[in-house]
């Protein structure tokens, strides 16, 4: 009957990647309007869960300085898995008299869905170890992760748009992103017991992934942005997903 509970809330988390559904009943001009608006919240979601919720989460289920490796494996990770990934795309869509036919798709879009799906897997592991403690304890986490990924989860959308995708290749791809909960709590509920100590390290490297993310791709974008637009507003809804993450983090202890 507990396998029943872990998975449900695995599939009520998963199905919380749909919000960006909200932009499919829009009829066009959302990016031009909102899109930049949209980017620095986003910008600023992804750096507080990182740095006020993943980091804290690391560090305190970790022993010496280990995690901070970790952290470090994370960023030098997606560094250099981002060269390959633009040296590899540029290279598989030159044509064959030699001239540029790349898609419009950054690399970067892939990295944030790598990193989503990394995060969402120890989602489904957090469900799986809340439910070992008790029901109440796992439905109350359930429900604290369902408030935390709706802003997450919104930011990844629009960091993939941002970044190259349809609307609705978005909305699909951010969906599969979302399985890897699904697998996490499964797996956590079989197999959580043998991999403990690890699981510190592991959410440090995702962190580290986040803020790569956050710092070399979106908030240049901003300044870019900035300088062709003079946007002040983007500052404010940067801060705006920057602090309400910090509410969020801080209220729910997450």
């Amino acid at each position: 009957m507990m396998f029943i509970y872990v998975l449900l809330s695995a599939l009520a988390v998963s199905l919380v990647s749909l919000v960006g559904a909200l932009f499919l009943f829009r009829k066009g001009g959302w990016k031009s309007n909102y899109g930049g608006f949209l980017v620095s919240m986003a910008a600023g979601v992804m750096l507080a869960t990182a740095v006020l919720d993943l980091l804290p989460e690391a560090i305190e289920g970790a022993q010496g300085r280990g995690v901070y490796w970790a952290i470090v494996a994370g960023i030098t990770g997606f560094f250099i898995l981002e060269r390959f990934m633009i040296w590899f795309h540029h290279h598989d869509h030159v044509g064959a008299h030699g001239h540029d036919e790349t898609t419009d798709v950054n690399p970067s879009a892939y990295l944030i869905l790598a990193g989503d799906g990394f995060h969402n897997f120890f989602d489904g592991v957090a469900l799986a170890t809340a439910y070992s403690i008790n029901i109440q304890v796992g439905v109350a986490i359930t429900v604290a992760v369902m408030l935390h990924e709706i802003p997450h989860e919104l930011a990844n959308f629009v960091a993939l748009v941002h970044n190259g995708f349809s609307v609705k290749k978005a909305l699909l791809y951010n969906l599969l992103s979302a399985i890897p909960a699904i697998v996490g709590a499964v797996g956590g509920y079989y197999f959580l017991q043998y991999f403990d100590g690890a699981l510190p390290y592991l959410v440090g490297i995702n962190a580290g992934m986040f803020i790569y993310i956050a710092c070399s791709d979106m908030i240049p974008a901003l300044h870019e942005n900035f300088r062709q637009d003079r946007k002040w507003m983007q500052t404010i809804t940067f801060l705006f997903g920057l602090f309400g993450m910090a509410v969020l983090a801080g209220v729910l202890n997450i």
